[in-house]
């Protein structure tokens, strides 16, 4: 009879001690995908947003019926940004929490970083290109390009201009030419 009692609070351990793994796992899963969702491009860059190409009088018309001047999708596009900058140091502050000292809070504190320093450098490519003359820039960094949207003069940004602009990014970051995108916003 004690044979069996040990035998099933071993087993009661185990079925413990399994369900405790699976829960880790879960939770582990569901923090990258929420850090993924954060990092999304397309909603840091304002995917609802369209620009008036036709010559207009510089505005933005959203998807919904409101028009937007183009300081404000500027504005819009760097709050935008920074939600999900924030959102993305919050997750990754949770799991340095939640991991303590182990290589996952290691790993953590990299991304944290990274983030960091892609900020940075975003807000220094920024503040440059105003300083050139343009009235306003927004520019974001992902792993394989950078896209910088430029307030463009009545005239439009000529070579000369998008040359500049592509010699202030390959100054302040690592990126090549043919990683750069110019978006000019009228």
């Amino acid at each position: 009879m004690k044979n069996w009692k040990r035998n099933a609070v071993v087993a009661a351990v185990l079925v413990f001690v399994c369900a405790g793994i699976y829960l880790n796992w879960s939770y582990n899963q569901r923090s990258t995908a929420d850090l993924a969702d954060a990092l999304d491009t397309e909603k840091v860059m304002g995917s609802n947003l369209i620009l008036d190409e036709d010559g207009g009088d510089g505005l933005v018309q959203t998807a919904g019926t409101e028009v937007k001047t183009v300081s404000d999708y500027f504005a819009e596009v760097r709050l935008s940004r920074q939600t999900a900058r924030d959102n993305a140091v919050e997750t990754l502050q949770e799991a340095m929490a939640y991991a303590g000292e182990d290589e996952d809070a290691s790993a953590a504190s990299g991304e944290l970083n990274e983030i960091v320093g892609t900020a940075l450098a975003e807000s220094q490519i920024e503040s440059l290109v105003i300083a050139k003359g343009f009235e306003d820039c927004v520019a974001y960094m992902n792993d394989d390009n950078i896209s910088v949207a430029v307030s463009a003069p009545a005239e439009g940004l000529d070579p000369t201009d998008v040359a500049l602009i592509s010699d202030i990014v390959t100054s302040q970051s690592d990126y090549t030419l043919d990683q750069i995108r110019v978006i000019e916003v009228k």
